[in-house]
């Protein structure tokens, strides 16, 4: 390859670079809008669903301690029911490390991926 060749291909590169960071930048803002409503929805339910799962678990911890109030085995109830909140606890922390997290800006990330392919192959 000449050098001439090669001013040109890098010529070439370099036009190819400018243009796509043009891209880049109308690319960016639309991700993070993106990745922020998917957030606030994610957050909005996680709560919603917290709160719900953990009003249903309390009422029905209650009754069942409230149902046990007159037999002998209430002292077995009430453990019996701190024992469920504790499963229930260790369950939830094992789904949450268990869950891959959202990958933001995975878009821009293939975009730059493939540029960066497409450029290896040009300037060889």
């Amino acid at each position: 390859m000449t050098i001439q060749r090669k001013i040109s291909n890098w010529r070439r590169i370099g036009h190819f670079c400018t243009t796509r960071l043009i891209d880049y930048g109308e690319l960016i803002p639309i991700e993070l809008a993106e990745t922020k409503k998917r957030v606030l929805h994610e957050i909005v339910a996680m709560v919603a669903l917290t709160i719900g799962a953990l009003f249903t678990l309390s009422f029905i911890s209650i009754a069942v301690i409230v149902t046990a109030v007159g037999t002998p085995y209430l002292v077995l109830t009430a453990w019996c029911v701190a024992g469920a909140w504790l499963a229930v606890a260790v369950i939830a922390v094992i789904v949450m490390m268990s869950r891959k997290p959202t990958e933001p800006f995975q878009l821009l990330r293939d975009q730059l991926r493939r540029d960066v392919d497409t450029i290896r192959e040009v300037a060889q």
